[in-house]
């Protein structure tokens, strides 16, 4: 998928200019310097993916909700986690937690064919939706448990789990191809969170943080309940 890229400066839209201000502004000066990532990041319209009532925010370097429990990840977090997992042009790639298709848009441009998956019903139709408007061709959407990512698609060159995860589960962590990589944000003990890279080199996956930040917590990735007598 290529996007064509508006010039905020000629085109007078608000939206436009407000995208232009959260690459160049919050992304690009906050060590983002991948150039396909940034032209993505540019071309897409996050105010499409969020409620009207929140379009007008939709570029500010928040979290935004868009259902019971579920938000966009902040842009500049989710930019640095997709310049670590080095997407290339040839790779097949898993979103856990497709939400209204924010994240599979942005790859669809940056790499061959996307896999998103989504537990909500209403979610997984409004990213079919939103994708469709666009003109993306090689997304799709499939519904299922986020936690047991989408095995019939797999192996996978990278995975996004798009929130925050207190444990990677073994059904992800099979699902990545020999050096696949995963990212995501992991609740860490005694600290809010932080960026995550996973690496599968010979069968074993090993992770290792990036830098602190915190999101909401993906459905089925919570912390268990510790038992208690």
């Amino acid at each position: 998928m290529t996007f064509t890229v508006a010039n905020p400066m000629s085109a007078g839209d608000f939206y436009a200019k407000a995208r232009f201000n959260m690459v160049e502004s919050q992304i690009r000066t906050n060590r983002v310097t991948d150039e396909r990532l940034l032209a993505a990041l540019l071309a897409v319209p996050r105010q499409v993916f969020v409620e009207d009532a929140f379009a007008p925010v939709a570029y500010v370097d928040t979290s935004i909700r868009i259902g019971k429990d579920r938000y966009l990840v902040e842009p500049l977090v989710l930019a640095r986690l997709l310049q670590e997992a080095t997407v290339g042009a040839d790779d097949k790639v898993l979103v856990v937690g497709a939400g209204t298709g924010y994240s599979a848009a942005i790859l669809s441009g940056l790499c061959a064919s996307v896999t998103a998956v989504e537990s909500d019903p209403a979610l997984a139709a409004a990213a079919r939706e939103n994708l469709a408007a666009l003109g993306v061709a090689n997304a799709a959407v499939q519904e299922g448990a986020l936690e047991q990512g989408w095995a019939a698609g797999a192996p996978y060159d990278v995975i996004l789990v798009d929130g925050m995860i207190a444990d990677l589960p073994a059904a992800l962590s099979a699902q990545l191809a020999d050096h696949g990589r995963l990212v995501t944000i992991r609740s860490q003990e005694g600290r809010s969170g932080a960026g995550t890279l996973y690496r599968k080199l010979g069968g074993s996956v090993s992770g290792r943080p990036l830098f602190d930040a915190v999101v909401p917590f993906l459905p089925g990735f919570a912390p268990r309940p510790a038992f208690a007598f």
